[in-house]
């Protein structure tokens, strides 16, 4: 019987597995739906910015703030890049760091000369293992990310921006549009693009004060933290859903090799019965013959 106690024992092994994965995914779900709250509630206050700052705008009020600077070449630039601090989610972490090396080689194809910035282990655990040096790596930005989180990454590389030590910034984390669609993506955070006018009313008629000018000093440096915070939140979103997804296969694969284990051990099972029988039945026969 020592395949079937070795089968017995492989039973009980995925079965344990199985609660492991079932639990998982069940605090991946929890997680996710208070991820998810986050950038719903992120969304309205960033539409509202672009809103303002999009009928404020104007190309000679523009260039009195360094922000909109439009460097004529890209020769020195950061990239942002968001991974998890876990694991088991999927091609999650792999798919951004993917992203980010093919923005990384068309930036410096194109001459410009990059430092990366990474938020994460994993992406850290990457680009250490292959010898790719890391401007800032950080590390201790949770999945529950704040407007603080967001201002101590971008706050640094704004000063920068303004001093003219960077000609652009850019973040790669993901966009999370469904349980199932969360794509990696590269925004360019700096120099800032003025959002387009929505609606065809053309420019709404705003009362200012103190002026516009005043008020976009103020809203362009907001109008990028909220930029990095929504990248945040939308990243963590979509990582619990990529853990979701990935621990719901794991119970459902771990069900069915169960059922296959089953079946093999009341096959073997079933097998001994019946060479016990003939066993037995062979001896009675040979009493009697």
């Amino acid at each position: 019987m020592a395949k079937g106690r070795e089968l017995k024992s492989r039973i009980k092994t995925v079965e344990n597995t199985r609660k492991i994965t079932r639990t998982m995914e069940m605090v991946a779900t929890s997680k996710m739906k208070r991820a998810v709250d986050r950038v719903v509630a992120a969304r309205p206050y960033a539409r509202a910015l672009a809103d303002v700052i999009a009928s404020l705008y104007n190309p000679a009020l523009a260039e009195r703030f360094p922000l909109l600077r439009q460097p004529a070449k890209e020769s020195r630039a950061a990239l942002v890049l968001l991974t998890s601090n876990r694991g088991l989610a999927g091609a999650f972490n792999a798919n951004l760091i993917k992203e980010a090396r093919a923005t990384l080689a068309r930036l410096e194809a194109a001459g410009t000369q990059v430092e990366l910035h990474v938020v994460g282990k994993k992406g850290l655990g990457y680009f250490r293992y292959i010898g790719r040096a890391v401007a800032v790596p950080r590390t201790d930005i949770t999945d529950r990310p704040t407007a603080a989180d967001a201002s101590s990454l971008v706050d640094s590389l704004m000063a920068r921006f303004v001093s003219g030590d960077l000609d652009a910034v850019y973040v790669v984390g993901s966009r999370f549009n469904s349980v199932l669609s969360t794509p990696p993506t590269t925004d360019r955070l700096l120099p800032v693009t003025p959002p387009a006018k929505a609606g065809k009313g053309g420019q709404k008629d705003y009362l200012l004060y103190p002026s516009a000018e005043a008020i976009l000093t103020e809203l362009l440096p907001s109008y990028v933290r909220n930029a990095v915070y929504r990248a945040l939140v939308e990243t963590v979103a979509a990582e619990q859903a990529a853990r979701r997804t990935a621990m719901k296969n794991a119970t459902d694969n771990a069900g069915d090799m169960l059922s296959l284990l089953r079946r093999t051990y009341n096959r073997a099972r079933q097998a001994q019965i019946t060479q016990e029988i003939a066993e037995i039945v062979g001896g009675a026969s040979a009493l009697q013959g």
